[in-house]
């Protein structure tokens, strides 16, 4: 299954949740299986994606750690970096109940996600969270 094999990679593509948008639509239950267009250009982004060569870095020691991270209709989309230098990528797309968040939930569901499946890095060290959002500021 090709959507398996790219989402076991998924952390080395940014926006991989709205990149592959297309195609997991197809996995849904009730979802008729027709191949458009728009599920055509995401097997071929996917593809050029996973065959092209991340610029990941590991992280280094206890220096701090900034976490962009960004909401739509579609998905939640973060990058953690050390030191200007991109660690990983993370995404994944709304459930269904998610899609009726107002906007400002939904950023702070995009810093949740963030914190949960990073937080194995950030004990004991700063993290600056950098967002569009100016409602979350001051949170």
């Amino acid at each position: 299954n090709f959507l398996g094999l790219a989402s076991y990679y998924r952390r080395f593509i940014e926006g991989f949740s709205s990149i592959a948008s297309p195609l997991t639509t197809l996995t849904q239950k009730k979802a008729k299986f027709e191949w458009s267009e728009a599920c055509e250009k995401s097997f071929q982004e996917l593809k050029d994606r996973l065959t092209s060569a991340p610029v990941l870095t590991l992280p280094e020691g206890m220096d701090g750690f900034v976490v962009y991270y960004d909401a739509s209709r579609v998905g939640l989309v973060c990058v953690l970096i050390q030191n200007g230098k991109v660690i990983a990528y993370a995404s994944r797309q709304l459930k269904v109940h998610h899609k009726n968040y107002p906007t400002h939930d939904l950023e702070l569901a995009a810093v949740v996600f963030a914190l949960k499946i990073w937080r194995h890095y950030m004990y004991r060290v700063h993290v600056d969270v950098f967002t569009d959002h100016k409602s979350l500021q001051y949170v």
